[in-house]
């Protein structure tokens, strides 16, 4: 069974940043705007603790679910920002405040928001 692709597995983290109730969930698709990644999910939680907490799910389903671990993790202790690195895709949580402070969206204005498709999501590693 060939891998799932870095489109797939973004749209499986946002779905699953919905799922814990994350807040503001937007999926951006950085392809042809920057070699850095394909994707950027950007999300709020609602304090530091469901920041930390998201961020932690995610780590844990996304390994379990389909095989995608995340290469590198900041902020997990603090729970202001958290960002997952999962090299096709990065994940940033934030606490509301941060959140509108960095404003990324407004920062990768030229990506293409990607609606987050509950469907795509299904079926993937599952």
């Amino acid at each position: 069974m060939p891998s799932p692709t870095s489109a797939v597995l973004a749209q499986r983290a946002a779905q699953l940043c919905l799922e814990y109730k994350a807040n503001d969930v937007v999926l951006l698709d950085l392809r042809g705007v920057t070699d850095m990644t394909d994707f950027f999910i950007v999300a709020s939680g609602t304090s530091d603790t469901h920041v930390r907490s998201i961020g932690e799910h995610l780590i844990e389903d996304m390994k379990k679910r389909d095989g995608a671990r995340a290469h590198h993790a900041e902020g997990l202790a603090q729970g202001r920002w958290v960002l997952l690195d999962f090299v096709d895709f990065v994940v940033h949580i934030f606490h509301p405040t941060l959140r509108t402070f960095y404003q990324l969206e407004r920062l990768w204005g030229d990506a293409e928001v990607v609606s987050v498709d509950s469907m795509s999501s299904q079926g993937v590693g599952a």
